[in-house]
């Protein structure tokens, strides 16, 4: 600007230097730098200066934004300096003030250093930003749930009071917790205060600390993990110890209103809850365990536990005084435990007289199943609880509620024939089928228990009547050669001869000259099941030109290709050195041959009616099996069939 005025003498810069512009750009440009810094610091111009009016204005408003340029500088400066010591002029105005306190009211050294150690953590973590709690209160509630149970939740599941509850309880109580940091050789809680909280460790250790006798005895140690407080807060009553710490230690605080709240809303955890609270009594090695054991039990028959139990609860402990208050609170005696169970079966299955009685008279159902299938008199029956059998039955319990066959088949699988009796006894029938598909008698027989098996025929079992899986029970025992069991079973039909109808009940209709259904379609074989009989393959049906009536064959129908060739051989390994013919058989109503005679199944039709007739002295036009369908085709029959001649014209 200087160069360019209509009199360059009369300018700060031509004032000095009149002939400025010959000088280099670079002498220019430092002279100019060093006349900016003169008037922004405003330590002097010297000898550079305004000199016309037009510099001067333009100097007045330089220098009022210098003002406030430097104003915003130093004020800046001015905060950060306050606010770095503000802090530390406070901490010090608090430490002071304790200190006189203490001092003034002559307050024991050990409580003066606890005062001061809190607060000089205080000052650490809000100085560290390790003040996790106050940035999490500061967040919308859902979001700290989310980081509360990110930060606890694997934690407090493994928390012995809280094995075993569900998780939507869990989620709650880690929501309600509050992390809170202690220093060393603080006291946490102390012996005989109100209980109104209960700690789990996070990080650190607390000592376990009990005066007796006005000396302070460490009794235990908790470390991460661990719950102190709990005894006093889920029984009321003042707490056990003084819990200490022992190094900077971080725990998780949980109200006793909260967590009732939540434990009022989950009645099924409340009872986990407490059981685990029982236990933890019995298994503790304190001698002082014991008296609170038998007063928190008091206090349940009492009904004066604040937590929520559940009729099952009291069955389960066999307290009928407790069972007495909930039911007359209005409890439905009917309610189901988180197994599917009631207190009824529970009851039972111990043999607890008193409480079935209660429940009964509260309006239990004495027939009700629980989700398995279960009745009352069968949990009474498996304990043997004879007069608890007898209650139920008075009280119209009947095993026949439930699934008698599985019951059998329980009976059976724990090879007590004394169970079997007792079912049959109080009117159970031992021969129907399980939900399995299976009978008694079938896994009797895998079993060889000759015993059962001759239980089960008296009861009225039918030896040709197959199972859901396709087994009739003499077919099996003489595929795995239960070679006393087929004895019986031919005794069991030899003896029952004379009682057998001439016309088979099992054929729709008569061998008149009524139509018969055509056996034109393949039948429809169960699904096998191999837990059922020891891995016995399943019977298939043979194709007997093909396959030569061989074992081998029989099991290659559903695994061969078209090759030929077995694509499993190794299932069949143990049979390749054996010959097992397929075998049915033959009986003539006509000539009085009811039970019928086992013959080898020979290639084609002809043969076994040839053989029908050399057994029987008949000539048959039709073979028929038990269910009254005509057989038209040789490779209809399967291994095992029982098949009935029909004659036309006797030889």
């Amino acid at each position: 600007m200087s160069a360019y005025y209509k009199d360059p003498s009369k300018t700060w810069i031509g004032s000095v230097w009149e002939d400025f512009h010959t000088e280099s750009l670079w002498v220019r440009y430092v002279k100019a730098l060093y006349w900016s810094i003169t008037t922004l610091t405003t330590t002097g111009y010297g000898d550079l200066h305004a000199v016309n009016h037009d510099e001067m204005v333009f100097v007045m408003f330089y220098m009022m934004f210098d003002l406030g340029l430097t104003s915003y500088l130093i004020g800046n400066m001015t905060n950060l300096v306050v606010h770095a010591t503000f802090r530390t002029r406070q901490f010090r105005d608090t430490i002071q003030a304790v200190s006189s306190f203490a001092q003034r009211n002559h307050l024991p050294v050990r409580l003066q250093d606890q005062m001061l150690a809190h607060l000089s953590l205080k000052f650490r973590t809000d100085s560290e930003g390790l003040h996790q709690q106050e940035t999490i209160e500061s967040l919308p509630k859902a979001i700290r749930s989310s980081i509360s149970n990110y930060l606890f939740y694997s934690l407090v599941d493994r928390v012995y009071l809280f094995r075993g509850v569900s998780n939507d309880l869990l989620f709650q109580l880690v929501t309600e917790m509050k992390a809170e940091y202690f220093p060393p050789k603080e006291d946490v809680i102390l012996q005989n205060e109100a209980p109104t909280d209960l700690y789990i460790l996070v990080t650190g250790a607390v000592e376990l600390i009990m005066r007796r006798n006005g000396i302070e005895q460490v009794v235990g140690e908790a470390v991460t993990g661990d719950v102190v407080g709990a005894i006093g807060l889920l029984c009321y009553r003042p707490q056990l110890f003084t819990v200490r710490t022992k190094r900077l230690s971080q725990l998780l605080r949980l109200n006793r209103t909260a967590f009732l709240n939540i434990v009022q809303s989950n009645v099924g955890d409340g009872t986990i809850i407490m059981n685990n609270l029982l236990q933890y009594l019995k298994d503790s090695n304190f001698p002082e365990m014991e008296g609170i054991l038998t007063d928190t039990e008091h206090m349940l028959t009492q009904g004066r536990m604040d937590l929520p139990l559940t009729l099952c609860f009291a069955a389960m402990r066999g307290d009928d005084l407790l069972l007495r208050q909930l039911l007359k609170q209005g409890l439905d005696p009917n309610e189901l435990d988180d197994n599917g169970r009631t207190a009824l079966h529970i009851a039972a299955s111990n043999g607890n007289e008193h409480c079935v009685v209660l429940l009964l008279e509260y309006g239990a159902d004495p027939n009700i199943k629980d989700s398995e299938g279960n009745v009352p008199v069968w949990e009474a029956l498996q304990g043997n609880h004879k007069n608890v059998i007898k209650l139920l039955s008075e009280n119209g319990a009947a095993i026949t509620s439930g699934d008698v066959g599985q019951f059998a088949l329980t009976a059976v699988e724990q090879n007590n024939i004394d169970l079997l009796e007792e079912i049959a006894k109080y009117g159970g029938d031992v021969t129907l089928p399980a939900t399995c598909g299976t009978t008694a008698l079938h896994t009797a027989i895998s079993a060889g228990n000759t015993e059962m098996v001759k239980f089960i025929l008296d009861q009225g079992a039918d030896v040709d009547k197959p199972d859901l899986h396709g087994w009739t029970p003499r077919a099996l025992a003489d595929h795995q050669g239960q070679e006393e069991i087929q004895g019986l079973f031919e005794n069991w039909v030899t003896e029952n001869k004379k009682t057998v109808p001439t016309t088979p009940k099992h054929l729709s209709v008569p061998y008149g000259g009524k139509s018969i259904a055509k056996y034109n379609s393949e039948p429809t074989i169960a699904p096998f099941s191999p837990s059922l009989h020891h891995d016995v393959a399943p019977p298939r049906r043979r194709r007997a030109d093909n396959f030569q009536n061989s074992l081998v064959g029989m099991m290659s129908v559903a695994s061969t290709g078209e090759n030929g060739m077995i694509s499993s051989p190794a299932r069949f390994t143990g049979f390749l050195s054996s010959n097992y013919p397929a075998r049915v058989t033959l009986s003539c109503p006509d000539k009085g041959e009811v039970g019928g005679k086992l013959v080898v199944l020979p290639k084609s039709f002809q043969e076994l009616l040839d053989i029908g007739a050399r057994k029987f002295g008949c000539i048959a036009t039709k073979i028929l099996t038990r269910e009254g369908a005509e057989i038209e085709d040789i490779e209809l029959v399967r291994d095992g069939d029982h098949l009935v001649l029909v004659p036309g014209t006797e030889s």
